[in-house]
């Protein structure tokens, strides 16, 4: 047992954890174990064999019957006087408890300890042995030793704590529990410079040290505590066990920052997978992952980590139970975190959302996890963001679980946003922050739908959709959603012209850089009008620029100041690196230039072929139209002609007004 300046004085008024019984009714010599039983070094033969589980004691009714009212109750109710056996496998705390119990009965020195305390407690309540069959009897005793000597020691109270895990609900009834864990919570609250109980502390990576090794380890007069000195020895106990005492650390007031830091401690210790290493790392996180320690004549030792050994089970059946234990840690993880903002990273989040998704905790807890992500979306990274999909679905990763992510931020933005309770000063600080929140979710949205679109079975709908999610503000530039629609043109070469230009309308053309625009310039996947867009915006971009540095050169900045701010602010310099800078823009205005007059010609040349196609339509329209008419008149002219010549031999010169009539009738023919 760990010694501390508080135990001490506690274990000399109470000798030291030793007890002894003076009152017992038969002269012993002490006890012995052959194999499975234990029996008694006396001169009067046993009377009465107790079994528990595969043990069996050989005692006598006087001594036990005199302190143990259980006992008293099953001889009585039994009416057999000759009753010699009785089976008690439902005693809490086993054989262990109940050999400590019997050396009680007859007086045997036994020694208490943090080990074995908690199971002697129950098993005396089990037993019965109240202060109404004799005054000092066990329970009493056993309570005195947990309130006065367990409650004040660091360490004991942890090893108590650790120990009930198997004595439920004995040790849940009899308040065992819930004091552990307070006690255990004021002294996390205590004030650093005044602990001087010995610690674990935050072990080395690769290695965690038995409790048994750290006796001399504690802290001197100048050491310096760190605020995380309890992280190790709390993150031994069981989950449940573990909710119990952050629940009473956070009644006491810590501050939230310390209590997310030691659930992540936690997590990390008791869930290897949650950590991004590879599998190797994780074994050695899975077989250090808890400190082990050994009570009384506890052969086994407990190991942490949730790779849990089935006596008797299959393969199967183990790794069902450790997905069983795995969703119930991150599940009470989950209920825990505290509601406060940056309590825990963003990256631990999305690592605890992964798992969650993964073994299928409750939806209620993983729509509650993916708002607290959606908080601090802002610090996530493109690798925690990169989730597979766990569900039945055609593609890689969950697009859809991103998606609800960055709807949550907007809609948390948007709640500050408007938050009624806020100072000018505030919100134009709140206002700043906003919408550097966003520029880094859209550079994280951008980088996400690069590495996504490489999927071939993720859809226009989906990549367009989650594209079109921030507002036009939140992006300064649109080069990464350039490039990201460069790689789905690329991934999906299938694409017709329609969803071609839909895909490209996500992206404004005026909010690319030059090297964008170049690469635009030349990209073959790129529909032609989206190419123009490009060139022509950039050709208004380099307009503006020529206009503003003549106007610089030319002493007017004064009068145009709020058209060249931006520019002077892009573009501020040293002479030296101005000229420099300029010269290189130079040659790209004139490649832009050059490129700009190639598509004006082909345009011109397309345009021109156009109206020779069309000249050539209209004409064969035209003969197609006209030719059976134009042949009937001919014919029908030629009759006309006959026929005038033979009148005209026929009639007489000197009847003029005859003729003056047939030459009438000609012209109206004609």
């Amino acid at each position: 047992m760990w010694e501390s300046e508080s135990e001490t004085a506690a274990g000399r008024e109470y000798g030291g954890g030793v007890l002894t019984s003076t009152k017992h009714g038969v002269k012993i010599e002490g006890f012995y174990q052959r194999e499975n039983s234990w029996f008694v070094s006396s001169d009067i033969p046993s009377d009465l064999q107790v079994q528990i589980a595969e043990a069996n004691f050989h005692l006598h009714k006087y001594p036990l019957l005199s302190r143990s009212g259980k006992l008293n109750r099953i001889l009585y109710d039994s009416r057999n006087h000759d009753l010699s056996k009785i089976a008690m496998d439902d005693l809490p705390g086993g054989a262990e408890a109940f050999e400590l119990a019997a050396k009680f009965c007859y007086g045997v020195a036994i020694d208490l300890t943090a080990s074995n305390i908690s199971g002697l407690r129950c098993a005396a309540e089990y037993l019965e042995m109240t202060e109404d069959l004799e005054e000092g009897n066990l329970i009493f005793k056993t309570e005195a030793f947990l309130s006065y000597v367990v409650l004040s020691s660091w360490r004991d109270s942890i090893v108590v704590l650790k120990s009930s895990e198997k004595l439920s609900p004995w040790a849940e009834n009899l308040q065992i529990v819930r004091r552990c864990s307070e006690s255990i919570a004021w002294k996390a609250c205590a004030n650093p410079k005044g602990i001087r109980w010995s610690y674990t502390g935050r072990a080395p990576k690769g290695s965690s040290p038995k409790w048994n090794e750290m006796k001399d380890s504690s802290p001197s007069r100048n050491q310096h505590v760190p605020p995380d000195w309890w992280f190790e020895d709390v993150s031994i106990l069981r989950i449940d066990h573990f909710v119990r005492v952050i629940t009473a650390i956070k009644v006491k007031g810590m501050r939230f920052e310390l209590i997310g830091a030691g659930i992540m401690h936690y997590a990390t210790k008791w869930l290897p997978g949650l950590a991004a290493n590879d599998t190797a790392i994780q074994g050695e996180e899975t077989s250090n992952s808890s400190s082990s320690f050994s009570s009384g004549g506890d052969s086994g030792s407990w190991k942490g980590g949730l790779h849990l050994i089935v006596a008797g089970g299959t393969r199967d059946e183990t790794s069902s139970l450790q997905t069983k234990d795995q969703r119930m840690v991150i599940e009470s993880l989950i209920s825990i975190i505290p509601p406060q903002k940056d309590c825990v990273s963003c990256s631990f989040l999305l690592r605890l959302l992964r798992m969650a998704n993964m073994l299928k905790v409750a939806p209620a807890l993983i729509t509650d996890l993916e708002k607290r992500v959606g908080m601090q979306f802002e610090q996530a990274t493109l690798s925690d963001l990169l989730i597979p999909c766990y569900e039945k679905s055609e593609t890689i990763y969950d697009v859809d679980l991103v998606q609800r992510l960055l709807e949550h931020f907007l809609v948390q933005e948007q709640t500050e946003g408007y938050s009624p309770s806020r100072q000018s000063f505030s919100e134009h600080k709140h206002a700043g922050s906003n919408l550097n929140a966003k520029a880094r979710v859209a550079r994280l949205v951008d980088s996400y739908l690069t590495e996504v679109s490489r999927d071939r079975n993720l859809s226009l709908t989906k990549f367009q959709v989650l594209a079109e999610a921030l507002p036009e503000s939140a992006r300064v530039s649109d080069d990464g959603l350039y490039r990201a629609i460069d790689s789905y043109l690329k991934a999906h070469p299938t694409l017709t012209e329609h969803e071609r230009k839909r895909l490209c309308r996500v992206m404004d053309c005026q909010k690319l850089s030059i090297d964008a625009c170049m690469h635009a310039a030349q990209n073959e996947r790129l529909p032609l009008r989206v190419v123009v867009q490009v060139l022509f915006s950039e050709q208004v971009k380099i307009s503006n620029a020529l206009a503003n540095s003549s106007l610089k050169g030319g002493g007017l900045e004064s009068q145009y100041q709020p058209m060249v701010t931006n520019r002077k602010t892009l573009l501020e310099g040293t002479p030296q690196s101005f000229q420099e800078g300029w010269t290189t823009a130079k040659k790209d205005i004139n490649t832009l230039k050059f490129e700009l007059e190639s598509v004006k010609t082909k345009y011109l040349e397309l345009q021109h072929d156009m109206e020779n196609l069309q000249k050539n339509f209209d004409k064969l329209m035209k003969q197609k139209h006209t030719s059976a008419w134009t042949s009937g008149w001919k014919k029908l002219s030629k009759l006309t002609k006959m026929t005038n010549v033979e009148n005209h031999d026929m009639i007489p010169t000197s009847e003029e007004p005859n003729k003056k009539t047939t030459r009438r009738w000609r012209n109206s023919i004609s």
